[in-house]
C-alpha cells in the first residue's frame, strides 16, 4: 500500500468510526466502545507508518482537483513533511488515550455514544488540518473542530456553566475565524492558488503584494483557535466540559491547530516584520498574563487551562522569532504532559468528589487513595515546570534558545526586538510556571484535614492511560537529538545560558512557593485546616457524573494557607478573574449589541408594527363603511347616484367658471 493511500486512511478511519457510532449508538450499544477506540487506534498506527516512511525527508505531495472553481482551483491535496508526520502521530496517540480513558470515565453516561462519535469526528478534523495540502480543505477541518468543541464542551448541558461555556467557545473562536477566512482569500488572490506548496513558492519569489495585511488577518484566526491574547477567554470556561474533552482540546486538537497552521505557513508571516512583532507581543502578554492567572485559580482544571494558554504562548513566541522547529517541538512535548495532567486531574476529581483546590487541601491521604494519579501527575508537573530531564525542559529551552539567537542578531528572520520580548517573557513565565505547578501539587496532595474518601481502585482503562502518557512526558526530550531531520535540521538542544537561567528561575519559583506555603500552613489554625469539604451526591458513581455534580457545588471558604494569594498580593483578585477581560468585553461589545438589539426590537414593535396595525385598521374601517352602504334598497342606490351626479356637475361648472375668469 502506498504512503499516499495510508495517509488518506488516517483522517478517514476516525470519520467512518464517528458515522458508524452515531448510527449504531441506540440500535447496537455493544459496538459503541469498539467503534470509539479501534478506528482511532488504527489511525494512530497508520500515522506512525506514514511518519516512518516519510522519515523527515522530502515532503509527500499529492493532489487531485475536486471541481473546477475558476481561476483559483480547490484541490484535495496532501502535504506531509516532518512536522505534519509527527503532529499526526501526536493527534492519533492522544486521541486514542482519550477514547480509552473515556470508556472508564463515562462508562455510565447515557450520552456516551454521541460523545464518543464527536471525539472521533474531532480527531478526524484535526488530522485533516494536519495532512491537508490545500487551504480550503484545511478550512473544512478547522471549522468542523469548532462545531465539535461546541457540542463536547456543552456535554453536561443540564448545567448553566456548560451551556454558557459551549456558546462562548463557539462565538469567540468564530470571531477570529471571520478575519481568518478573509485572510485566506487574500492570500490565495496574491499567490494565485490555495495549494500550500504554491503559496510557499509565491512567498519565495516575492509574489505577495500585501503580506502584512494577510498575516494580521490570519493571526486573528490563530489567536481565536489557539487561545492567544486577547481571544483566550473561552478556554478556561471550556473546563465545564468532561475532563477527557479538556485533555483532547488542550493537548492535540483545536488549540494546537492555530500553532500548527502558523508553523506550516511561517514564511508568509516572516514576510512582514510588523506581523512578527505583533505575534511576539501577543505571545509575551499571553505567557505572563496566563501564568499570573493560573497562580490565583482555585479550580484544578482552570489552573491547567491557564497553564495551556501560557504554553501556547511559548509556541507562538518560538514562531515569532522564526523557529518553527522549536514551536512544534514544544507542541509535541506539551501535548504529552498536558494530556496526562488533565486525565490525572479527572481521576483526582473523581476520588475527591470536588474540583476545588481549597476542598482538596482539607483532605489528607489523597495521594494514597489515587497513587497512579499522584505519581503520574507529579511527573507531568515536573515536565510543565521544565525541570530536567523531563520533556518540558528540553522543549521550553529550545524556545528560549531561539529567542536568544534572534535577540542577539544571530537569526534575522524576525526583528531583534521580537527576540528580546519573547526571551524576557519566557524567563519570567518559567518562574511563575514552577510556582503555580508546585502550588497545585501541594494543595492537591498535601492536605491537612480529614481523611480523603476511599472509592477503591480507579478503572484500569483510566490508570493504564496515565502511565502510557507518563513515558513521553519523561523521555521525549532525551530522544529529540535523533529527530533533527524532522525539525528542519535545527539544533534543539539547550545552551548553557538558557539552561542555567530557565532552570534557575524555575527552581527559585518553586522554592519561594514552598517556603510561603510552609509558613502559612504553620500559622493556619487547626479548625480552619480541617473545615469540612463539600460532598457530591453520589461519590461512588461514574467519574463523569461526579464531575458534572461538582460543577454545581458551592465553593468552600478561602484557604488561609494558599500561597498564591500571598505571592500575588493585590494582583490576586484581578488575576483570579482573568484580569477582568470578560468584563471589558461585556462593556465594549456585549452591552452595545444588546442595546442595539433592544432598539431594533422597539422600532420593530412600536414603529413598524404601528404602521402595519394602522394600515389594517384603516382597511377594516373602510370596509365597515362600505358594508354599511350596502342596504339592498334600489331607491337608495339611485338617490345616491343622482346626488353624486349633481355634485359632480356643480364642481365641473365651478371649475369652468374659475378657468374663464
Amino acid at each position: 500500500m502506498t504512503t499516499t493511500t495510508l495517509a488518506v486512511l488516517v483522517p478517514l478511519l476516525p470519520f467512518l468510526g464517528a458515522v458508524a457510532g452515531l448510527l449504531l449508538g441506540r440500535t447496537a450499544p455493544g459496538f459503541v466502545r469498539p467503534l470509539a477506540v479501534l478506528p482511532v487506534l488504527a489511525a494512530a498506527a497508520l500515522a506512525v507508518a506514514v511518519a516512518v516512511r516519510q522519515g523527515g525527508g522530502k515532503a509527500i505531495d499529492a493532489a487531485t482537483q475536486l471541481t473546477p472553481t475558476g481561476s483559483v482551483p480547490i484541490d484535495l491535496a496532501l502535504y506531509i513533511d516532518g512536522f505534519a508526520a509527527l503532529v499526526a502521530v501526536l493527534v492519533g496517540v492522544v486521541a486514542t488515550c482519550v477514547q480509552v480513558y473515556s470508556t472508564g470515565y463515562l462508562r455510565e453516561d447515557l450520552r456516551y455514544p454521541s460523545y464518543a462519535a464527536l471525539v472521533s469526528l474531532f480527531t478526524s478534523a484535526m488530522l485533516l488540518v494536519v495532512y491537508s495540502g490545500d487551504l480550503m480543505v484545511l478550512l473544512v477541518g478547522w471549522e468542523i473542530m469548532g462545531i465539535c468543541s461546541y457540542f463536547l464542551v456543552g456535554h453536561y448541558w443540564e448545567t448553566p456553566e456548560a451551556r454558557a461555556a459551549s456558546l462562548k467557545a463557539f462565538l469567540v473562536t468564530k470571531l477570529g475565524d471571520v478575519p481568518f477566512l478573509i485572510g485566506l482569500f487574500a492570500l490565495a488572490a496574491d499567490a494565485g492558488t490555495f495549494r500550500i506548496t504554491g503559496v510557499l513558492g509565491a512567498v519565495a519569489s516575492g509574489g505577495l503584494d500585501h503580506p502584512t495585511l494577510i498575516a494580521l488577518l490570519l493571526l486573528a484566526g490563530v489567536a481565536g483557535k489557539s487561545a492567544q491574547f486577547p481571544l483566550h477567554t473561552w478556554l478556561p470556561d471550556a473546563m465545564a466540559g468532561p475532563t477527557p474533552v479538556s485533555a483532547l482540546i488542550h493537548a492535540a486538537t483545536m488549540v494546537a491547530a492555530g500553532i500548527y497552521f502558523t508553523a506550516r505557513l511561517l514564511p508568509v508571516f516572516a514576510e512582514s516584520a510588523a506581523a512578527m512583532t505583533v505575534l511576539a507581543v501577543m505571545a509575551a502578554i499571553t505567557m505572563v498574563g496566563s501564568a499570573l492567572a493560573a497562580l490565583a485559580q482555585d479550580d484544578i482544571k482552570r489552573v491547567l487551562a491557564y497553564s495551556t494558554i501560557g504554553q501556547l504562548g511559548y509556541m507562538a513566541g518560538a514562531l515569532a522569532v522564526g523557529d518553527r522547529g522549536a514551536a512544534v517541538f514544544h507542541l509535541l512535548s506539551h501535548a504529552a504532559f498536558k494530556a496526562l495532567l488533565f486525565l490525572a486531574a479527572g481521576t483526582v476529581i473523581h476520588a475527591a468528589g470536588t474540583n476545588s483546590l481549597t476542598a482538596m487541601s482539607r483532605m489528607s491521604g489523597l495521594a494514597k487513595r489515587v497513587p497512579d494519579a499522584y505519581w503520574t501527575m507529579t511527573v507531568a508537573l515536573l515536565a510543565l515546570a521544565a525541570i530536567p530531564p523531563f520533556a518540558g525542559f528540553f522543549s521550553k529551552e529550545a524556545v528560549l534558545v531561539a529567542a536568544e539567537h534572534t535577540a542577539l542578531g544571530d537569526r534575522t528572520v524576525a526583528p531583534a526586538g521580537a527576540g528580546w520580548t519573547v526571551l524576557v517573557a519566557g524567563l519570567l513565565t518559567a518562574l511563575l510556571t514552577s510556582a503555580y505547578a508546585l502550588r497545585l501539587w501541594l494543595r492537591t496532595f498535601r492536605g491537612r484535614g480529614a481523611e480523603a474518601p476511599n472509592h477503591g481502585r480507579q478503572p484500569l482503562a483510566m490508570t493504564t492511560v496515565l502511565w502510557v502518557l507518563a513515558i513521553p512526558s519523561l523521555g521525549f526530550g532525551l530522544t529529540v537529538t535523533y529527530l533533527d531531520d524532522w525539525f528542519d535540521g535545527n539544533a534543539l538542544t539547550p545552551t548553557l545560558t538558557t539552561a542555567v537561567l530557565g532552570t534557575g528561575l524555575a527552581v527559585a519559583g518553586a522554592a519561594v512557593t514552598y517556603a510561603v506555603w510552609r509558613t502559612l500552613a504553620a500559622r493556619t489554625p487547626a479548625a480552619a485546616a480541617q473545615a469540612p469539604a463539600p460532598h457530591v451526591a453520589h461519590p461512588d458513581a461514574d467519574a463523569g457524573l461526579v464531575e458534572a455534580e461538582a460543577l454545581t457545588l458551592p465553593q468552600p471558604a478561602e484557604d488561609p494557607a494558599d500561597p498564591g494569594r500571598a505571592l500575588l498580593g493585590p494582583l490576586h483578585g484581578p488575576a483570579a478573574d482573568g484580569f477582568h477581560l470578560d468584563a471589558v468585553y461585556r462593556t465594549a461589545f456585549v452591552r452595545p449589541v444588546l442595546a442595539a438589539a433592544s432598539l431594533v426590537r422597539f422600532l420593530d414593535r412600536e414603529v413598524v408594527d404601528t404602521y402595519v396595525r394602522a394600515a389594517g385598521t384603516s382597511a377594516k374601517g373602510l370596509g365597515w363603511l362600505v358594508r354599511r352602504a350596502q342596504t339592498g334598497n334600489v331607491q337608495s342606490y339611485l338617490s345616491a347616484l343622482l346626488a353624486g351626479s349633481v355634485v359632480l356637475a356643480i364642481v365641473a361648472v365651478a371649475l369652468a367658471n374659475a378657468a374663464g375668469a
